[in-house]
């Protein structure tokens, strides 16, 4: 099968250079926000698959890849929203689906009750439901500040399977390749909030249909706290993806697109 993949892409919005790659190119629009470490190019192995029904631009947060970077920016929940917004406004997108793994789950959320115009639908791909008063994210600190010193070093992909087993050998090279795009202060930032980012109170404010997809073996997501969220949103939509860890797609592909079911209008 031909790759849907189109080209890479730089748009100036909310203040930064914004890098996306864009899938596709035809059909409904969908934004896709990585997670805390993951560079747009990491996920593109699934926005190939996205692409053929939809136009996937997935996006480089700001502080990865090849966004603005640096000690001069801010990498806060808000400024973060706001770059989702000015993203879409910058390239005119209407009617599309955004999609969030992981912290891009919670910027979306944010994204959403901060004005976001345009938005038909909200995917939520396992999102941390720390905050304040809540338990911890399981993950710890250091395995993001560790692997990104190695990565900036300089390491292989046999390095990087100390800190990501089950990957494979594909996925681990693209990640030692990668990470030292990752700014430390960004994922710390990030990190700290989501202990700190009390997203559970913007629920109930989200307007749009929204699905949330819960990795089975990830620990992030709990069963009380798929009730909590549906009693603060009571429209929410979820399923489960029983056989992946909390980065799904790299667990489990053919389960984590059978986790969006019909929500998205298009089997993919």
């Amino acid at each position: 099968m031909s790759s849907t993949y189109l080209y890479g892409g730089n748009v100036h919005a909310n203040g930064i250079r914004q890098h996306y790659l864009r899938y596709g190119g035809k059909g409904q629009p969908l934004i896709l926000i990585p997670g805390i470490t993951s560079p747009a190019i990491t996920w593109g192995f699934v926005a190939e698959r996205l692409g053929q029904q939809f136009d996937t631009y997935v996006l480089d947060v700001r502080g990865r890849g090849l966004s603005s970077t640096g000690p001069d920016l801010a990498y806060d929940i808000d400024t973060c929203a706001d770059d989702i917004i000015a993203f879409a406004d910058a390239l005119g997108l209407e009617n599309y689906i955004l999609a969030g793994h992981s912290m891009g789950a919670r910027f979306g959320i944010r994204a959403c009750v901060r004005g976001a115009r345009g938005v038909a639908k909200l995917v939520l791909i396992d999102p941390p439901v720390s905050g304040p008063g809540r338990r911890e994210y399981p993950s710890k600190l250091p395995w993001y500040v560790d692997s990104i010193r190695d990565a900036t070093l300089g390491c292989d992909a046999n390095h990087m399977r100390t800190y990501c087993p089950t990957w494979t050998e594909e996925q681990l090279q693209l990640r030692a390749e990668w990470l030292h795009t990752c700014y430390t202060d960004a994922i710390v930032t990030a990190f700290n909030g989501f202990h700190e980012d009390d997203v559970h109170s913007d629920l109930p404010h989200i307007k749009v249909p929204t699905l949330l997809m819960v990795a089975g073996k990830g620990g992030v997501i709990l069963p009380e706290d798929e009730a909590e969220m549906r009693e603060l949103l009571p429209s929410l939509r979820i399923s489960h993806v029983p056989n992946a860890g909390h980065m799904i797609p790299w667990d489990d592909l053919e389960g984590f697109f059978a986790g969006f079911e019909d929500f998205l209008g298009a089997r993919v």
